[in-house]
């Protein structure tokens, strides 16, 4: 089951938004303030934040700047006012799936969350395979680099001047690092890292 997170100060609000979400089939968790849900909610999984705006101490800006800085793999959709229009658009730029205007009907509210949950299930599984690359050896990571280029065996040898045996055993150990079950797979997941111009902190050796 899909789950939604839905921070807003307005008690009155999130109950009638959570039972008009659990009746769209989501599993929702509700919060009334950012410092609460930062310290028990599950950032790193495949879901949505549904965020207000305009909140008392943590506003809904400086819950997203954080949500970036924790790099949460939370999708991120605003609920807001009309006068908070500009502010929404301006935290798009940085990365928010989309916002809503209140009151929010059902239709365009499960659009916005359907589309909010394939960027997070995106994201999260990208997240995961950074994190099997961050195991990997600096000559594991050459290896790999020669590997998604599509180097055979013994091509690799030669360029990594190693023998073809060593080729052989560091090449399994990248594969049982990346939890890729076939070539195929392992270039697949190699090549959203390599494509993917916000992981090249991750190819630094």
């Amino acid at each position: 089951m899909a789950i939604i997170h839905l921070l807003d100060d307005d008690m009155a609000v999130t109950q009638a938004c959570a039972f008009l979400l659990e009746s769209l089939g989501y599993e929702v968790h509700c919060w009334h303030e950012g410092a609460m849900f930062f310290s028990q909610a599950e950032l790193y999984q495949t879901g949505v934040l549904l965020l207000d705006m305009r909140m008392p101490v943590m506003d809904g800006q400086a819950v997203h700047e954080e949500m970036l800085r924790r790099g949460s793999t939370l999708a991120v959709v605003f609920l807001t006012g009309h006068g908070d229009v500009p502010m929404a658009v301006e935290q798009m730029k940085r990365g928010a799936v989309d916002f809503l205007q209140k009151p929010v009907s059902a239709k365009p509210l499960q659009l916005a969350l359907e589309h909010a949950l394939l960027v997070s299930e995106q994201t999260f599984e990208r997240q995961k395979i950074v994190a099997c690359y961050q195991q990997l050896t600096p000559k594991e990571r050459e290896l790999a680099g020669l590997v998604a280029d599509g180097l055979i065996n013994r091509e690799i040898a030669s360029t990594m001047n190693i023998a073809v045996r060593t080729v052989e055993v560091h090449r399994a150990r990248v594969m049982e690092k990346m939890q890729a079950g076939s070539l195929a797979e392992l270039v697949n997941r190699l090549q959203q890292i390599l494509d993917d111009r916000n992981a090249k902190n991750y190819l630094v050796s």
